[in-house]
């Protein structure tokens, strides 16, 4: 079973990201061999990263915060991910960025394929997110799945959102289609090295 993890990268009070996350995790779920999972950092409220060490430091001691244990052991069992992130000023949300600075070696060697929205649909903070994930060596996929400003605005005005994300369905399969390949071969990689 390979495990993919839709991650809702907003925490804001009237977020419009847990729509376009369990949007895609229902794609995924349709997947045969997938065990699509929602990971919601509202479930994981850490603290701005502080440590004297990055994850990144060799035989560093594990963090002692509950929730970022609950957090790394969640990332841990993923073999792939869907971050679904906002565009704030050209870029991600604190919080997502936050999450994924909290964790190093758990995520390398996976995939990871993005949906966004905001402005130019997201696609600055996507580019931004791509160079953060090779720095943390996960492999960033080349589909995505960008939400038109309209889709957005639904959200706030009372419109449908439902309407707006299935005219996205060609581009939800085409960013799934690459990810699960990537998956596997990835974790083929990771399996074999071992």
């Amino acid at each position: 079973m390979t495990v993919i993890s839709v991650i809702v990268g907003s925490t804001r009070e009237g977020r419009f990201s847990e729509k376009p996350a369990k949007w895609i995790l229902q794609h995924l779920k349709k997947r045969e061999g997938v065990d699509a999972r929602l990971l919601d950092l509202r479930d994981f409220p850490m603290p701005f990263f502080d440590q004297p060490a990055t994850p990144a430091t060799p035989g560093r001691s594990p963090y002692k915060n509950k929730v970022v244990q609950r957090w790394t052991a969640a990332i841990v069992e993923s073999d792939g991910y869907v971050f679904v992130s906002p565009e704030y000023n050209y870029g991600p949300s604190a919080v997502l960025k936050n999450a994924i600075d909290w964790v190093y070696p758990e995520w390398n060697r996976k995939a990871v394929g993005f949906v966004s929205y905001g402005s130019a649909m997201g696609a600055r903070g996507v580019q931004q997110l791509r160079l953060t994930a090779i720095e943390i060596q996960l492999a960033p996929i080349r589909s995505s799945v960008l939400i038109p400003v309209a889709t957005l605005w639904a959200h706030y005005t009372g419109g449908d959102v439902d309407a707006g994300l299935a005219e996205l369905e060609a581009s939800a399969g085409a960013l799934i289609d690459d990810l699960l390949w990537w998956t596997a071969a990835l974790k083929a990689a990771r399996a074999s090295a071992s």
